[in-house]
């Protein structure tokens, strides 16, 4: 599994990046802040461009985060992937068939040794840590758990993203859309 050499996952926060995306090279899409009422047409538009979307399912405003939320939006909407920070979350789209991303923020050691006891639990299909320029923590989770890695926040240039990504990281979220036309291509519409 992996993101066919994409090295950003753009993360889109607003709909006028969306329909930019819809005509790059991007396939793979992780979609932030998003309102239930707007799903439905939004997945629709992906899908008729061919783009693999993950859902932030903490994020969609109108809808609680937990279970029988994400088997609602996994049976009703299709998603290739959900991203949250919530246990139940994450192995109710497991159980669905869903890719799935456990996003961990980390604070400090504490919040590490905490982040390692839930992805023994959820054993998801990547990480997302966050901040993602903790190169040396990116390391280290990757090797305590040998879940791909995935690097989010704090993700400011191009340096940034080399640099997670020599330390390990899968791949890179960001809404930066600077950063989406270093490593894309985008055609006019």
């Amino acid at each position: 599994m992996g993101f066919h050499n994409q090295k950003i996952l753009p993360a889109v926060r607003h709909i006028k990046d969306l329909e930019k995306l819809l005509h790059s090279t991007y396939e793979y899409l992780v979609i932030l802040d998003i309102h239930i009422a707007q799903l439905n047409s939004i997945m629709s538009l992906t899908r008729k461009h061919k783009k693999k979307v993950f859902l932030h399912i903490d994020l969609i405003h109108g809808l609680q985060n937990d279970a029988y939320a994400t088997e609602y939006v996994c049976q009703e909407f299709e998603p290739y992937g959900i991203l949250s920070t919530k246990t139940n979350v994450i192995l109710k789209a497991k159980q669905k068939g869903v890719v799935t991303i456990q996003r961990i923020f980390l604070i400090d050691s504490s919040s590490l040794e905490k982040s390692y006891v839930l992805l023994q639990k959820t054993t998801p299909d990547y990480i997302e840590v966050l901040p993602g320029a903790l190169t040396q923590v990116i390391t280290e989770i990757h090797e305590q758990t040998g879940i791909p890695i995935i690097a989010g926040g704090f993700i400011r240039t191009v340096v940034d993203i080399e640099r997670a990504l020599q330390a390990g990281a899968a791949a890179i979220t960001t809404s930066n859309t600077d950063l989406w036309k270093k490593y894309g291509e985008f055609t006019k519409k």
